[in-house]
Parts: structure tokens; C-alpha cells; sequence
């Protein structure tokens, strides 16, 4: 596939539903409400034009529009039966927008809808266990060679959005998750190296038999990495986030109305010039085998390690001085560029200017194709 740039956008929305003829579990057949998210992302072939003002700011407000269609409404009164798949189904033919886009859709924190790049479904579900670990083979003086706990968070993706089939598959994981909640998992029959990497592969292989529709097995090991495994890779991430200065980019028409989606950009003069700032969150997505001793692609912390130079040159920074990085995408080819450098196994940056806008640079990610 090759390098390609895409654009994210995020919205919400409240509201109530009754499905009535398809609820496999008789709560749902009356009326009840959630809070929906939908996150969107959307492929641009190539580079992003680094003169572009803010396509993700109006991508994110074409959203926004179509969810304020839904928002505390009866999604009844917009279509029948309106299940998870059928709601994002609506979302996306109102929001027409041309060429690849991956859409997820929340029905509150833990489960909900996939449409990927290329229209196939599937649902996920998230779910939670506690349990204790520690790596055997690491570095003398490496914290995660003493014993530890995290509150480890899956999530399930199935290539099917049958309602009944997903409680089934749903009955076998709580089968299984009683052999890792509250347990020492090197005390686990396959788990004597228990990192990430591992856990997800392991509950992989432990499921794909009685589910063949499983796509992939996410594992966050804290707040800001994690591992997933769809049965051919393994791909890390790892967050950091940064405070820095930058200037207002001007804006010109919407480049995503509905109907067309140019990027339009404008030239910064001195008068448009407005400083302003970001708490920025980053995102670093690595794909490479798994070292059978240490059981991990590469240790989060020596990707934290390598990368500090990095984001020292982005944290506390007015980044259009310092680097003369005025937009959003030239920052993001910047970090990829220098973070290709350090890391080898890099295949994936992210770059959230707020929690419902950002840019990915990715080479060939396909592990993360479904996780985003």
C-alpha cells in the first residue's frame, strides 16, 4: 500500500432506541439510550499537502453536523431496527464522503461497531481483568523484572455484527478471562513470559477455534501503550504527549462539504499570524517480531528512551520558530522522519492536536488496520 496520510476526526451524540425485534436480551427491547461516539478516519494518497489549513478541523465539524441530526433524538424516527451496525450505516451514507474510510462507532465505553477500509463489518467489545506479572529475562535492575500488577484492558474485534453470534462469542472470552482475572499470570500455562505481546497472542489462540470470525486481539497494558496481534503481526504503540506553541493556520472554505473533499489551502501572512497551543498526544506504532526470550517486539522503554531527543525538540517549544512547522501535517512527517531515525520497527505516527482531531503517517500498518 505505501506511505499513506489520513485524517481523523471524532463526535458524539446521545440518544434513545428501542429494538424491539432484534435485542438478543430483553433489556434492549425497551427503550433505552446511550452516549454514541463515532471516530472517522480518511485515507489521502500520499503526503498531505503541507499547505493545507486544517482539513481534520473540517472534517471534524462535517461530523458534527450529521451526528447533530441524531443527537437526543429516537433513532427509531430516523431508521427501523436501529441496531449498532444500521446507525453507522446511516452515519456514513449522510456524511458521502468519497474515497477509503474507516469508520467506529461507541455505544458507550465498552463495545461497539467497525466499518474498515474496505466496507467489511466488525464488531468489538472491550472488557477488563487484573492480574500480576513479571518479565524473567529482562536486564538486571529492569523495573519489570520485579513482580507487578496492571488493570489490563482487551478488546475483542469479530468479522461479524449478528447479535446473537457475538453473545456467543462474548460467553466463550468470559470463560477464559476467569483463567487471567486476579492470577499471577506467569503461574499461566503458556504465559511464563507475560508481556503484551504474549497476552494478546495467547488469548488469540486460545479463542480462534471456537471463533473463527475473530480479526484481532487488542491488549492495553496502561493508559499509554499496549499490544495487538491479528494473527500474522504484532504491533506495539506507545504515547507521549508534549506542550507546545504554534500559529493560528488560516482558514479558508470547508474543504469537506458535503459532496467534495479538496483540501483547500491558504498562504500564512504576518497579519494572519495568531499564536496559539496544543497539548499534543502522539502516538508511535511499531511492527516487528516477537524476541522469543524477552517475549516483547521492542521494550516501551527503550522506545520511550530513543524517542526522548525527539520530543525534546516538540515539548515546551513555539514549534513554528524552533522547527518553522506551521501546520498539522508538517509536523507529523517531521516526528515521522526523525522517529524513523531511532526506531526501525516504525511503521505508524498519530498526531491529536485535540481529542477529536489528528493526523497518521503510516507505511503498510496493516495490524493496526483495524484498531486505528
Amino acid at each position: 500500500m505505501g506511505e499513506q496520510t489520513i485524517y481523523w476526526a471524532a463526535a458524539g451524540f446521545e440518544a434513545a432506541r428501542r429494538l424491539d425485534e432484534v435485542a438478543t436480551e430483553e433489556r434492549q427491547r425497551g427503550l433505552h439510550g446511550h452516549s454514541f461516539r463515532v471516530e472517522l478516519q480518511h485515507r489521502v494518497p500520499g503526503s498531505a499537502p503541507d499547505c493545507a489549513p486544517a482539513p481534520h478541523h473540517d472534517l471534524q465539524q462535517r461530523l458534527q453536523e450529521v451526528l447533530s441530526l441524531l443527537d437526543y433524538q429516537l433513532l427509531n424516527d430516523r431508521l427501523p431496527q436501529p441496531t449498532d451496525r444500521r446507525v453507522l450505516h446511516w452515519i456514513v451514507q449522510q456524511l458521502n464522503l468519497p474515497g477509503a474510510t474507516h469508520c467506529k462507532l461507541w455505544v458507550g465505553p465498552r463495545q461497539g461497531v467497525i466499518r474498515d477500509w474496505t466496507g467489511q463489518w466488525h464488531s468489538w467489545r472491550r472488557d477488563r481483568f487484573e492480574a500480576a506479572h513479571r518479565l524473567p529475562h529482562v536486564p538486571a535492575g529492569h523495573q519489570c523484572g520485579r513482580m507487578h500488577g496492571h488493570g489490563f484492558q482487551v478488546q475483542l474485534q469479530w468479522q461479524s455484527t449478528d447479535e446473537a453470534r457475538i453473545q456467543a462469542l462474548q460467553a466463550h472470552w468470559q470463560v477464559l478471562r476467569q483463567t487471567l482475572h486476579q492470577r499471577c499470570l506467569n503461574q499461566v500455562a503458556g504465559l511464563e513470559i507475560p508481556t503484551s505481546e504474549m497476552i494478546s497472542r495467547w488469548i488469540w489462540l486460545a479463542l480462534k477455534p471456537s471463533a473463527p470470525e475473530l480479526g484481532a486481539v487488542t491488549i492495553f497494558e496502561t493508559a499509554t501503550c499496549g499490544a495487538v496481534f491479528n494473527g500474522l503481526e504484532h504491533g506495539i504503540w506507545k504515547d507521549h504527549s508534549f506542550d507546545s506553541a504554534t500559529v493560528l493556520e488560516t482558514q479558508g472554505p470547508s474543504a469537506w462539504s458535503k459532496g467534495g473533499m479538496t483540501p483547500v489551502g491558504e498562504a500564512l501572512t504576518p497579519a494572519d499570524e495568531q499564536i496559539y497551543g496544543h497539548t499534543y498526544v502522539l502516538r508511535l506504532g511499531l511492527v516487528a517480531p516477537v524476541e522469543p526470550l524477552l517475549g516483547w517486539t521492542v521494550d516501551f522503554g527503550d522506545v520511550k528512551a530513543l524517542f526522548a531527543p525527539v520530543l525534546a525538540c516538540l515539548d515546551h517549544q513555539p514549534l513554528h520558530e524552533v522547527l518553522a512547522l506551521r501546520t498539522h501535517s508538517q509536523l507529523t512527517r517531521w516526528v515521522y522522519e526523525q522517529a524513523c531515525l531511532q526506531l526501525g520497527a516504525l511503521r505508524r505516527v498519530s498526531l491529536w492536536d485535540t481529542p477529536d482531531t489528528g493526523y497518521t503517517l503510516e507505511q503498510d500498518a496493516h495490524v493496526f488496520a483495524l484498531t486505528g
